[in-house]
């Protein structure tokens, strides 16, 4: 399926700058590279949206790429002067929750909609978005969010049998309301964070990322950057955003790193 004629308008009332391209390479480099050159002409809560991304971009590097049609990828601009540094890392966490909300507000039932920590939204037990946040170069206080969920991807598309869809789900997405609702709730914990000086357990964030959290409270496998495995059960997450991981009777918290829950 192609950009619907009608656009988004629901998504446009929110966002200052709406721009829809028919297909790119990654919106998230598209946007850092735009706010670079035109830094004024990208304000706060703008995004790019495409239902054709080619070379989407993952965590660790890893390449997101979607039959063009069966998914909608999104980033968004957030400018965030006054959040201290030592609170952005629960930025990703923020996003993750606002997409979970997005997703679960049409999935709602035994779909099972939940936020896998860090920020990857889990529908029926798998996979439907993932999250990718990053600093634009020389730009500190802008950070772009961007998100690609699978919304037309039929089973036999899935990338990995871990994945999900709307489409599996057997829900048609409403790809507005869900690209409005989650630049709403975005921006609802962003603008509580700053308010809170980035106390995120004053500003309810935490709070509500652990309502959401499907992670908490499972038998966990996490894979550790340097290569390691962490095995135990999620407990909570602390005041950095921070998984603790109750292992071998000890707490370990974990700040980043790849989890699989153990079913």
């Amino acid at each position: 399926m192609s950009i619907p004629a009608e656009g988004f308008p629901l998504a446009a009332a929110v966002s200052p700058r709406l721009q829809v391209v028919e297909t790119t390479d990654s919106t998230n480099a598209d946007v850092v590279a735009a706010v670079t050159e035109d830094e004024a002409g990208w304000p706060h809560l703008s995004a790019l949206v495409t239902t054709d991304q080619r070379h989407g971009r993952g965590r660790l590097d890893r390449t997101w790429v979607a039959p063009p049609g069966t998914a909608l990828a999104v980033s968004v601009v957030l400018r965030v002067p006054g959040l201290p540094v030592e609170a952005r890392g629960w930025i990703p966490l923020m996003a993750g929750a606002a997409m979970t909300r997005a997703v679960a507000a049409q999935l709602s039932g035994s779909h099972g909609v939940g936020l896998k920590w860090p920020n990857d939204v889990l529908a029926g037990g798998g996979k439907i978005c993932g999250i990718l946040a990053e600093v634009v170069p020389n730009h500190p206080d802008t950070v772009v969010v961007g998100a690609g969920v699978n919304t037309r991807m039929p089973q036999t598309e899935l990338p990995v049998s871990t994945a999900s869809s709307f489409e599996v789900m057997g829900r048609t997405a409403d790809e507005d309301r869900l690209l409005a609702d989650f630049l709403s709730a975005l921006d609802e914990q962003v603008q509580a964070l700053i308010a809170a000086r980035g106390d995120a357990s004053a500003a309810g964030v935490k709070a509500g990322i652990e309502r959401l959290c499907a992670t908490l409270g499972s038998d966990v496998t996490v894979s550790l950057p340097d290569g390691t495995q962490l095995v135990g059960r999620a407990e909570r997450i602390d005041e950095s955003g921070r998984l603790v991981v109750r292992s071998q009777g000890a707490e370990v918290p974990v700040s980043a790193g790849d989890v699989t829950h153990v079913r």
